[in-house]
């Protein structure tokens, strides 16, 4: 199946040079990185100069460069609540803020955690909590997030959606979703195994690793699909290390990305929204990369590195499983493929990859299929 003809190389450079022309290069990514990073350091000085207790972190597509103008891809703001101090043991406590606790026990859905009210004078449980949000006078409801920033968002004609409040966009510009979360200064215990780590890719390094474990967590207040317990489990977020995987990418696998998000959106979002999405996409790239050598991941190879990750997507949908790439213990595919879809999906799947790359003829997307 991934005996290469002899035109794949032919067809992988010529494709790469398509993906040049519209964007997908070196430059033109770098640059995108750089007025999203821009941006986010401008809003975060504004809220420093107005003393607001807030931090913006711009994430996902945008901030990647992972994007074209034909995907229309959104823009996803984190707006981090910095006067809230998320713990994972009583050692992290800290007077003058807000403490919850990190709860992650067999009762909580791998990937998320509970968060349990400290006493702001010692570290100590909070058994006292007047309050809607609060269960049992102990835990927190992951509602709390939302309604506090739910008039604001609202008013200015946005939509709640999920965790996310999304600011509908305009003629040249992009949705945006801002996430409310709270931050947590340690690296998640659900995530520890994953440092020590290693594919024969021998990626991501053990800096990365290093600088990734330094980034922290962020809480998002959303729960599992799959939990009795929805209400009150708050998604456990790595989203800087992610960022700092992908700023980590060669432009092959930028463009094998790319590649994946058209076809997604050409063939089966449109049919089947809300089954595969780009960030499994990008959970299938990473597996990929660190399971194999690097030179594997080379301009006149990309047809080849393309039918390598749709293969494992296909085989991920196959089991309904698509383990997160640093909390492997989440499913992200779970409650997500509707029993019905399934073999349609797979067929659509499978005749992508049979098709040995003549499906992208088909992506309207950019116009990369009459290129």
């Amino acid at each position: 199946m991934f005996q290469a003809p002899d035109y794949t190389e032919t067809v992988s450079v010529r494709l790469s040079e398509v993906l040049a022309d519209i964007g997908v290069d070196e430059r033109i990514v770098l640059k995108r990185r750089r007025t999203c990073l821009l941006n986010e350091l401008m809003n975060n000085s504004v809220f420093q100069l107005q003393d607001r207790k807030y931090t913006t972190y711009y994430l996902g597509s945008q901030s990647e460069g992972t994007t074209t103008l034909g995907l229309e891809s959104d823009t996803d703001c984190l707006i981090c609540k910095n006067n809230f101090n998320i713990v994972q043991d009583w050692s992290g406590w800290q007077p003058g803020v807000h403490n919850l606790l990190m709860i992650q026990d067999d009762t909580v859905s791998p990937g998320y955690c509970l968060l349990q009210r400290l006493r702001d004078d010692a570290p100590l449980p909070h058994n006292d909590v007047p309050n809607e949000h609060f269960t049992g006078r102990i835990l927190v409801s992951n509602t709390i997030m939302s309604e506090s920033l739910r008039a604001n968002y609202l008013r200015s004609g946005g939509v709640h959606n999920g965790p996310a409040f999304t600011q509908l966009g305009q003629p040249g510009i992009a949705e945006v979703d801002y996430v409310p979360a709270f931050p947590c200064k340690t690296w998640p215990l659900q995530a520890r195994q994953w440092l020590n780590q290693q594919g024969v890719g021998q990626w991501p390094s053990d800096d990365i690793k290093r600088y990734c474990s330094n980034t922290g967590c962020f809480v998002v207040g959303v729960g599992s699909k799959q939990s009795e317990n929805e209400e009150i489990e708050w998604r456990i977020s790595t989203s800087l290390a992610e960022r700092c995987l992908m700023f980590n990418l060669n432009i092959t696998q930028i463009r094998c990305y790319v590649l994946m998000k058209m076809l997604l959106k050409t063939y089966i979002k449109s049919h089947y929204e809300g089954t595969i999405s780009s960030f499994m996409c990008k959970t299938v790239l990473f597996k990929l990369i660190a399971n194999t050598q690097s030179s594997f991941w080379r301009e006149n190879n990309l047809l080849v590195c393309l039918s390598f990750c749709l293969f494992v997507l296909y085989t991920s949908t196959l089991i309904e499983n698509c383990p997160h790439f640093i909390i492997p213990g989440n499913n992200l595919m779970a409650g997500h493929i509707a029993y019905e879809s399934k073999p349609h999906i797979l067929e659509i799947l499978q005749n992508i990859i049979n098709s040995e790359g003549t499906a992208l003829l088909g992506i309207e997307c950019d116009d990369l299929g009459e290129s």
